[in-house]
């Protein structure tokens, strides 16, 4: 059995998870170097992955997805939660909407696997692991979405009206830039992997107002701690 309860994948807003000490760490893996910390939460060791590094300086295109996975194997941590601040592609789901996502439409293009070597199809079928899901929907508050589409798109610009459009017509609900993508490579690598996210923006052609980023980082960190609160009751039945 691994050592550690879970790893929680996190943007902005790491600060009010309520972490004990943590200590970074970078894990050698065969895609690269991997860097984490490991940390007490509530008394149980998790370990913590900021999706864009130190300072947010990593855009969700060059994330090393493929090594972030790689290294939760490696450490043998089996089980993994992710936050990320999403666009709402819905009228009716406005910014400060939790959602626990049930599948996901990868648009981004990126075509990353683990599997660049050999035939190796994985099944897709639950692209969110469902009892880490369902852990997750037990300790959300009652009005949180339970069910959602997420679209991941490339970035890092922000979406187009008519991009929205036909994310909408394919029946996305949120829209992201790495979740999809996370979700694939975790699968691939035989960790299980669920994700909580937040709206922080009507996006483009849903809302009348010009998406800016500086107003996503405040909607998220306003949101932050329903997601951290969320996140520890979850780990705690683990």
């Amino acid at each position: 059995m691994s050592e550690w309860k879970a790893a929680i994948i996190v943007g902005t807003g790491a600060s009010a998870l309520g972490l004990g000490h943590a200590e970074d760490i970078a894990v050698p893996t065969r895609f690269g170097d991997a860097k984490l910390a490991h940390a007490d939460l509530d008394g149980s060791p998790v370990l913590l992955l900021a999706r864009h590094g130190a300072g947010h300086r990593v855009p969700p295109h060059r994330i090393n997805y493929r090594a972030n996975a790689e290294a939760l194997r490696v450490l043998g941590c089996e089980r993994c939660f992710a936050t990320a601040a999403v666009g709402s592609l819905r009228d009716d789901w406005p910014a400060q909407t939790i959602a626990v996502p049930h599948d996901l439409l990868d648009l981004s293009g990126r075509n990353l696997t683990v599997h660049e070597d050999e035939v190796v199809h994985t099944d897709f079928t639950h692209p969110f692991d469902e009892d880490l899901r369902t852990r997750l929907l037990d300790a959300c508050p009652s009005e949180a979405k339970r069910e959602a589409v997420y679209v991941n798109a490339n970035g890092p610009r922000f979406e187009s009206p008519a991009e929205v459009r036909m994310m909408r017509l394919l029946g996305g609900d949120v829209v992201g830039m790495t979740a999809g993508t996370e979700a694939i490579v975790m699968r691939e690598t035989g960790i299980r992997y669920a994700l909580i996210c937040a709206v922080t923006n009507l996006a483009s052609g849903v809302g009348t107002a010009p998406v800016d980023h500086s107003q996503v980082y405040q909607q998220m960190k306003q949101s932050m701690g329903v997601i951290a609160a969320t996140l520890r009751a979850a780990i705690s039945t683990l």
